[in-house]
């Protein structure tokens, strides 16, 4: 396979992948019952992932501006998912906080993740295939390191 045709296929590859999970995510979530977007949702578990859930903190890890973050933050709010917290030992840093109502939304998201991968592994032997775990891994450290 030739240089280019390789930079094309995996390209076509990742976008395919990446759409299709969010996409069945989505409608397995929705099913659920859950109105949230894709994108609050993964806000709501960067936040619940974050060891300090601090506005930047959060925002870094989505790898997304503050700005784009606080809308997501608003929206949150008013509809009872987030809450935002004075850090008690220094005032001047607001922390974020779940509530009680995304709970559910998280462990629905943590669920389809475990299903999606179970499903997976079962069905396509990939436990089995070290080389694509290799590969895999590497693409993830790369895309860590370089973006």
């Amino acid at each position: 396979m030739d240089r280019n045709h390789a930079k094309y296929v995996l390209n076509d590859l990742l976008v395919i992948i990446f759409n299709q999970i969010l996409s069945i995510e989505a409608e397995a979530l929705r099913k659920q019952g859950v109105t949230l977007s894709m994108s609050e949702v993964h806000v709501l578990e960067a936040i619940m992932k974050t060891e300090e859930p601090s506005m930047g903190s959060v925002a870094k890890r989505l790898r997304i501006t503050m700005g784009t973050l606080t809308t997501s933050i608003n929206t949150l709010v008013r509809k009872g998912y987030v809450l935002r917290v004075k850090d008690s030992l220094d005032k001047r840093k607001v922390l974020l906080k779940l509530t009680s109502k995304s709970l559910p939304v998280m462990k629905l998201h943590d669920a389809f993740h475990e299903d999606m991968i179970s499903t997976v592994i079962k069905d396509l032997h990939i436990d089995e295939n070290e080389a694509l775990i290799q590969s895999l891994e590497s693409l993830s450290t790369y895309f860590r390191e370089k973006f």
